[in-house]
């Protein structure tokens, strides 16, 4: 029997893991706010959902790509939420990029009512989930991960489980750093020579072929225009990327840990992104 996949959030990657998971032969059904990508996934034959609690009540396994903490809680606790009609034995995965103690405080309630929470966190953006080529950073349950993994495997070249629950959220606070550091230095790098009059895409070969190399600096091309393609446009990108960093100093606070560059680049999004005021 095929497993019962419910899912939430139909965002720039969200949609795309579920467009794969619907090619993929499972009982799909999806729920988003908005009813363009609604239209897309019934269009492959997915189920349409009309709230959160009949995800909840259809999927052995509900998986959540929504923006922050808050709509994560939303999705799952708020008025109509999937944790109310979810099943026992059925588990939650969260792929939002959240703060570990709201991966943890969710999965004492879910465990109230015999439902597995996992956070599942994801790398790799839009253009990862269309190439099937993501990176899934996973903790908690080893055996609520093994169900898993075969839907994960849809949009997943790279699925690693790391620990404890909480562990995939922590993973994915780091990993971004690195990245959001790493645009700051790219930027201002692409800037100095752009500005002094080298040609762009010979400075990202150069860069490609040198010390100075990074996926963030070899597509720094597609990097700038990805503000203009995603669902919330430049300033909700913007917002993204300072609520992760804001996560991540959070995280440094709670263990006593400075990190200046986390905390420079944070200030720094709106020159790394060109956002004009």
């Amino acid at each position: 029997m095929t497993t019962r996949v419910g899912f939430i959030g139909l965002g720039n990657m969200g949609k795309h893991m579920a467009i794969n998971i619907a090619k993929a032969g499972f009982d799909l059904m999806v729920y988003d706010l908005r009813a363009e990508p609604m239209r897309e996934l019934t269009a492959l034959g997915a189920k349409a959902a009309r709230s959160a609690d009949e995800i909840g009540a259809h999927g052995e396994i509900i998986e959540v790509v929504v923006v922050d903490d808050r709509q994560v809680e939303a999705a799952l606790l708020g008025e109509g939420g999937a944790l109310s009609a979810a099943k026992r034995g059925s588990i939650i995965v969260i792929h939002s990029t959240v703060h570990p103690r709201t991966v943890r405080k969710l999965a004492e309630q879910a465990a109230a009512k015999g439902v597995t929470l996992i956070d599942a966190e994801v790398s790799g953006g839009e253009r990862g989930a269309i190439a099937k080529t993501l990176c899934y950073m996973v903790g908690g349950d080893k055996a609520a991960f093994e169900r898993c993994r075969p839907i994960f495997a849809t949009s997943g070249a790279n699925i690693f489980h790391l620990g404890a629950l909480g562990s995939g959220a922590i993973t994915k606070l780091a990993h971004n750093l690195i990245v959001y550091v790493n645009m700051l230095a790219a930027s201002e790098g692409m800037r100095l020579a752009e500005k002094a009059g080298v040609d762009l895409k010979s400075m990202e070969q150069v860069v490609h072929a040198g010390a100075a190399q990074s996926r963030v600096a070899d597509h720094w091309s597609q990097q700038r225009k990805l503000k203009d393609t995603y669902t919330s446009g430049p300033r909700g990108l913007m917002e993204l990327m300072h609520k992760d960093l804001r996560l991540a100093l959070e995280l440094g606070h709670d263990l006593g840990l400075s990190l200046p560059g986390a905390a420079l680049t944070q200030q720094m999004l709106q020159r790394v992104l060109e956002i004009e005021d």
